[in-house]
């Protein structure tokens, strides 16, 4: 399966800005029918607190834009969206739509960020999602999950193989940011697809280093610091025969596994 992940640097709060930028890097790229394209947490608003303003429900343009994207390329598209919780507050969304144009999956963040007070304004979510897709099964999550590795090894419990991570992730942390990568990766034996953000905000700058991590935790393929795109082919028979001939997961103790 072909993977493209489109490193941005994201224009604050312009969707229809970061809309084009994101057509302007993937115009004249060839993509597979059926590849996935990943894009970062929130590409359409960056970090953003604006819930009031941002937020959308799946009549909105960002989700328009997905959808199009998808169909003219006949690919599945994830991608971090701004959305609304009935109580009122946000919740900072990965979504997926299939190459039909229809929304395909959804996950909502987990832990939301406290040191930046995210979670004055976010709802967490309550539920490890998966998909499949191809011959994987895909488990999303969004940039300050990655430092919880229990949700990665619970969505290991459920066949995962692949996982998505979708990031705003500061350039300040790079090093924990390409650690953790590798760490979920090796631990899970799984592949993992890291899709960060490049460029600055109003409080942060971010240095980019989206990469794809094979369950052995070597990197595959690196977007480096600026705007651009990560692409590689992943191998479904090489996951297995990887774990057949190092067994690890197998010698789990489930009794000490959290639930």
């Amino acid at each position: 399966m072909k993977i493209i992940g489109v490193q941005l640097d994201i224009v604050w709060e312009n969707k229809q800005a970061n809309f084009a930028k994101v057509g302007s890097l993937l115009e004249e790229v060839p993509i597979d029918p059926g590849s996935l394209i990943v894009l970062p947490e929130m590409f359409a608003t960056g970090f953003s607190m604006n819930v009031a303003a941002m937020a959308e429900d799946e009549s909105g343009g960002t989700f328009a834009f997905l959808k199009d994207l998808a169909r003219r390329r006949q690919a599945f598209v994830g991608g971090g969206v701004v959305t609304r919780n009935p109580d009122g507050r946000g919740c900072n969304e990965a979504v997926i739509i299939d190459s039909r144009g229809f929304l395909y999956s959804r996950y909502s963040k987990i832990h939301p960020f406290s040191l930046a007070g995210e979670n004055r304004h976010y709802a967490p979510g309550n539920r490890i999602v998966t998909f499949p897709l191809h011959e994987f099964t895909v488990a999303p999550f969004i940039c300050y999950d990655l430092r919880f590795p229990e949700i990665f090894r619970l969505a290991v419990r459920r066949n995962v193989d692949l996982f998505m991570v979708i990031a705003c992730w500061p350039a300040k942390r790079e090093s924990h940011w390409m650690a953790l990568l590798a760490a979920r990766a090796i631990e899970n034996q799984a592949y993992v697809i890291g899709v960060n953000r490049c460029g600055a905000d109003p409080e942060h700058a971010y240095s980019g280093r989206s990469q794809i991590v094979d369950p052995s935790g070597r990197v595959i393929a690196d977007a480096g610091n600026d705007e651009g795109l990560l692409r590689a082919e992943l191998d479904h028979a090489w996951v297995e025969n990887y774990r057949r001939e190092l067994p690890f997961l197998t010698d789990r103790r489930e009794e000490y596994h959290l639930d």
